[in-house]
């Protein structure tokens, strides 16, 4: 069972999300505003937060911000009533895993707390297998019948990501998002261009392709 901490200040809030998520198998904490989640995960095992932003004492802001500069990874899903574009950037940035504006559909959240539950597991492992292919993250290295191919940082990235969520499509804009800072001067064709090395690089590989969806994105999908 997974371990989920609701962070609102918001009693009915704190009610609605604990409801969902135990009616889903998940177990639940709960906390009134940044100090309080913070001492609960020194304390508890936590395997996801949900965190709001406007709350007395510790935003979530800077909640989040110790979290990070503590060394602290655990998945962190923003839902907040702050829905213009700095707030999310300004979210991303100090490393929120996602993000979503109140009010939010309970199944569009469930679905992202799944997928956010099974990156971290992935990242933990650092490594992803699709049929004879062997993905490790810490050397950014591509293993398959006992060849080893080094890939650069960005490209191996991309890989990892479309191969972690096989047939998810991403906008090449959230690929830009990720992968390179919100400061570059590099526009989201680099995404095509780091997309056209990795295909022509495992153009012979069987296991999985990197499929175009037009006018959206790319997607990779498992041929094992």
């Amino acid at each position: 069972m997974f371990n989920i901490l609701v962070v609102d200040d918001q009693p009915h809030i704190r009610r609605l999300y604990e409801y969902t998520l135990e009616k889903n198998g998940y177990r639940t904490f709960t906390a009134e505003n940044g100090e309080q989640a913070l001492d609960v995960i020194a304390n508890q095992h936590i395997d996801l937060m949900i965190l709001d932003v406007m709350m007395p004492k510790m935003d979530g802001y800077t909640c989040l911000n110790t979290l990070r500069e503590s060394g602290n990874n655990v998945p962190v899903l923003i839902i907040t009533a702050k829905d213009a574009s700095e707030d999310m950037r300004k979210s991303f940035m100090l490393g929120t895993d996602d993000f979503m504006v109140k009010p939010v559909d309970e199944m569009e959240m469930l679905l992202r707390i799944k997928a956010l539950l099974r990156r971290s597991r992935i990242s933990e492992e650092q490594k992803i297998t699709v049929g004879g292919t062997e993905l490790i993250y810490d050397s950014f290295s591509v293993v398959r019948d006992g060849v080893t191919t080094v890939l650069p940082r960005k490209e191996f990235q991309i890989l990892f990501k479309l191969l972690s969520f096989p047939d998810k499509t991403f906008t090449r804009q959230s690929l830009m998002d990720e992968f390179w800072s919100m400061d570059s001067d590099s526009e989201a064709r680099t995404v095509d261009v780091h997309i056209n090395r990795l295909r022509e690089r495992f153009k012979d590989n069987p296991d999985f392709s990197i499929v175009t969806v037009r006018g959206l994105g790319y997607k990779a999908i498992k041929n094992a």
